[in-house]
């Protein structure tokens, strides 16, 4: 497939007018933001971890409004269970008066799902997502359905040294694309918040693009040259997390006790191309990489008790990995 230098620049101007159209609603944020579109248009979920209050929730649904995409909410509770997420078998009566079992879906059944407050439901219930996440189908019983596209998860996550929540498993935080920490505003920004939320000023937002439009731009992105040095750049801060490896600085080879899996790999070569392309750029550069490989990464290691004591955080050893790894 050949890259349209005129399609490519449609795509930016779109890209850079959801950003605008969101950020009427959100106010600051602007890296997370675009960290989520980034995640949108690679087709990947986004775990957005912060206190409450913070606009998570507000995001995640003015993103579905300016994508013009179905939009699900599930309230993670203690009690929620399973069937409440992705749905359940049904005993209905047809019109000749026999019974029979009917599918009935459950919130999973939209593009956009927002997961909210994921780590207040028990593991079992917070399973019930992996599938969806991962293959974007839902089994019940004997049945397999498919999910609509696109379709990705966002899900929100109170900090875990709060009450309680339930620590996600490795396996489910390994399916988020990324992780991505919603910070605190400053005085101006909160200024601005109550402009917007608490006196009679209606935001009305605008749909910036469609199903087919994402669907399409994501066959594009995967067009994007990536040079081979770049490439090896980012698989070699992969491996740099594994203790084992000769790429492993001394900081990471102390205070990590599981490496990054290979869907790190992918995440971050991925996600690099669809920021050259927000920069206005064709091809990939060693910044790109950097700047996706936090939220690519910060999820997908596991610190030791040494490190935790020590206050040594995941974003401090990316720092000291991608400043480690020579570029070629």
């Amino acid at each position: 497939m050949q890259i349209d230098e005129k399609e490519i620049k449609e795509i930016l101007l779109t890209i850079n007018n959801v950003e605008q159209e969101v950020g009427k609603a959100i106010i600051g944020q602007k890296d997370i933001v675009r960290q989520v579109v980034i995640a949108i248009l690679a087709g990947g979920n986004v775990l957005l971890e912060g206190v409450p209050g913070l606009g998570k929730t507000q995001l995640v649904k003015t993103l579905s409004r300016v994508l013009d995409l179905s939009f699900s909410r599930i309230q993670f509770t203690p009690d929620l269970m399973p069937a409440d997420v992705v749905g359940t078998n049904i005993i209905a009566r047809d019109e000749s008066g026999n019974s029979k079992f009917e599918f009935q879906k459950g919130p999973i059944f939209a593009n956009i799902v927002l997961a909210d407050e994921i780590n207040r439901a028990t593991p079992k219930t917070q399973s019930a997502l992996l599938e969806g996440m991962q293959e974007q189908t839902v089994t019940v019983g004997k049945s397999t359905y498919k999910l609509p596209q696109p379709f990705m998860v966002l899900a929100t996550q109170n900090p875990l040294e709060m009450e309680g929540t339930y620590p996600l498993p490795e396996a489910q935080l390994d399916r988020f694309l990324f992780k991505l920490d919603v910070k605190f505003p400053t005085l101006e920004e909160l200024e601005k918040i109550m402009d917007v939320t608490i006196t009679n000023n209606v935001v009305e937002l605008q749909k910036i693009m469609d199903r087919e439009r994402i669907l399409n731009i994501r066959r594009i992105i995967k067009e994007v040259p990536m040079a081979k040095a770049v490439q090896e750049y980012a698989l070699k801060v992969v491996l740099a997390t594994h203790g084992e490896s000769e790429d492993a600085p001394e900081i990471a080879k102390k205070y990590i006790r599981f490496g990054a899996s290979p869907r790190a790999a992918q995440a971050i070569v991925l996600t690099s191309k669809i920021r050259a392309l927000m920069e206005g750029r064709y091809n990939v550069s060693f910044e790109d990489v950097k700047y996706v490989a936090y939220p690519a990464l910060r999820h997908r290691f596991f610190l030791n008790f040494d490190a935790v004591a020590e206050g040594i955080t995941t974003d401090k050893l990316i720092s000291e990995i991608l400043d480690s790894v020579k570029v070629v």
